[in-house]
């Protein structure tokens, strides 16, 4: 009797339809059935030993919440007989119905291996435990997870004693990940913990990966990823890494129409083995990433959701370095601007449904998701720039190497490291928020840097009609060592300003097309973001976890605004 290994994961959902991604024991024909009678059906398909299925589920009503049960062929295995949380369901949103979209980053399944010092509650553990003992009450219509889902390369004592036991650690990557058994071991760590396993089962997730998911400092630069090459390793690691991130968490980004357009998850799921597929597919990915796209959009009704790919789709080359290639780019703009300001309300948009704002353009509300923020305090910001210009050669070779070597350690590659790809995505923010049929809001979601703020852009002889603001929300569940907290609290003070200038003189930098300010936080400990959107207002919750004096944890307020 096939048995469920991992999930269910309720990954897209819409007005009508569903997916449900599972992972099985053995091949076998999963189901999914509604209480209100919607199903559907999908055989397994099979990557390296490991069986798979992603269930489409059609027939769905809008504006309703439907139990649902998974089985294996035939059999139930989904909830299981001994469950401690309510049954899962399946919501679509309605016509007049807000969203509400939770967002962070940076999860430790369980601390890594030697510790790194006080982790703190789980806050996706938290919310799960809040959600199950009131299911009727308010939860996240969506959860966005902005990066580093798992890491690969801090792996916690029993995965390690775990690898250990399967290969010598002592060659290759030591105790990091190495292939893709190993990887789908952190996937099982981190979603098989009961609470996450159960939240992800009830709420839609969209993901997007960020350097842990493969490696810390992931194509940091054209430099850095040649001496990766020249390992003996690395190009089993990044296969792999790209293939379990297809599997475990791209798949269920796509839309049923995506992806009965992909011709590769066709061709997976009519082979008998899909490996080989997936394998060529990520050498591909590899080799020449501008010819696979990662990012994806979805749309909420009037809120557009645009996950852009800040890691793979660089141009690493220093005289051309771009966070975003060429096609990544354009693709990024046509998403942005498509519908926009055309009076067309319900037209050029999937799925979209009219909440009866006021607005003419495509959508109220903009959410670009990128993992690395896009506005950082401002010392961080020049000497990202600075350092950009030395590793470009502004002041010689030998300062080029310093460059390089100051790059990798202080993790120098966000898009102010990119100063062209930085002010470009400010130019096209200002584009689509000001002028007739603008949206409410436009916000810029990220994780990454540990702590969480709000910062507000302004542009030069330029006045946006919507409001705009970066929201950065991280970690989840990760360690906050004090030298973070104190460094991040210094670099967004006045004096760090002020030598961040002189940083930024030294390095011949142009000024940026753009400047901003710090309006909430910073804020340290493991944290969630939540934005309400409804109509064109906007309002923005920051909530932390925290142990109470019984012992239990909870979610504590820290910040509740109006954006809009």
């Amino acid at each position: 009797m096939a048995e469920l290994r991992l999930g269910p994961l309720l990954r897209y959902t819409d007005g009508s339809c569903a997916t449900v991604w599972v992972e099985t024991d053995r091949p076998c024909t999963a189901e999914v059935r509604c209480a209100d009678g919607a199903r559907g059906t999908a055989h397994s398909f099979r990557i390296a030993d490991h069986h798979y299925a992603l269930v489409p589920v059609g027939g769905l009503t809008p504006g309703t919440a439907t139990e649902y049960e998974v089985l294996l062929d035939g059999t139930g295995v989904w909830p299981p007989p001994d469950s401690r949380f309510p049954p899962s369901v399946i919501a679509t949103p309605g016509d007049d119905d807000g969203m509400r979209v939770a967002f962070g980053s940076c999860r430790w399944a369980a601390p890594p291996s030697g510790g790194k010092g006080r982790v703190g509650p789980d806050a996706l553990d938290t919310l799960s435990a809040r959600v199950a003992a009131d299911p009727s009450g308010t939860r996240p219509d969506v959860l966005l997870l902005l990066g580093d889902q798992v890491y690969a390369d801090e792996i916690s004592d029993a995965t390690r004693e775990w690898i250990a036991g399967r290969r010598d650690v002592t060659a290759g990557p030591g105790d990091q990940v190495a292939d893709y058994e190993e990887y789908t071991r952190l996937y099982y760590e981190s979603w098989l913990d009961p609470e996450v396993r159960w939240l992800l089962s009830t709420v839609p997730s969209c993901m997007i990966f960020d350097d842990h998911d493969v490696i810390d400092d992931w194509n940091t630069s054209a430099a850095w990823l040649a001496d990766m090459r020249a390992t003996d390793w690395w190009q089993e690691r990044v296969l792999s890494g790209l293939m379990s991130y297809w599997v475990y968490q791209q798949l269920g980004n796509l839309s049923p129409d995506e992806l009965a357009a992909d011709p590769l998850y066709t061709t997976v799921r009519e082979a008998s083995d899909g490996t080989d597929a997936v394998r060529e597919f990520a050498a591909r990915a590899d080799a020449d990433p501008a010819s696979v796209r990662w990012s994806y959009r979805r749309d909420f009704g009037r809120t557009r959701l645009l996950m852009v790919d800040s890691r793979a789709a660089r141009v690493l080359d220093e005289d051309r370095r771009t966070m975003l290639d060429p096609g990544e780019a354009a693709w990024l703009r046509e998403q942005v601007m498509e519908g926009r300001g055309d009076g067309d309300r319900d037209g050029d948009r999937d799925g979209g449904s009219d909440s009866g704002s006021d607005s003419d353009g495509a959508y109220d509300h903009l959410l670009i998701g990128t993992s690395l923020p896009w506005l950082l305090p401002h010392l961080v910001h020049d000497v990202e720039a600075w350092n950009a210009a030395m590793c470009g050669g502004e002041r010689g070779a030998r300062w080029a190497r310093a460059g390089e070597r100051i790059r990798r350690g202080a993790d120098l590659e966000h898009w102010s490291a990119f100063p062209s790809s930085f002010d470009a995505l400010g130019d096209l923010i200002a584009d689509a928020g000001t002028g007739p049929g603008a949206p409410a809001s436009v916000s810029v979601l990220s994780g990454d840097v540990h702590h969480a703020y709000v910062a507000e852009p302004s542009w030069p002889g330029r006045t946006p009609d919507a409001r705009v603001a970066q929201l950065t929300c991280s970690p989840v569940h990760n360690s906050v060592p004090l030298s973070i907290r104190l460094g991040f609290r210094f670099g967004w003070s006045a004096p760090a300003r002020a030598l961040g200038r002189r940083i930024a003189r030294h390095g011949r930098c142009a000024p940026p097309s753009v400047s901003w300010r710090r309006t909430g936080g910073p804020w340290f400990g493991n944290q969630i973001m939540t934005l309400t959107l409804r109509g064109r207002s906007a309002r923005l919750r920051l909530e932390q976890a925290r142990a109470d004096r019984d012992g239990t944890h909870v979610l504590r307020t820290v910040a509740d605004r109006e954006l809009t």
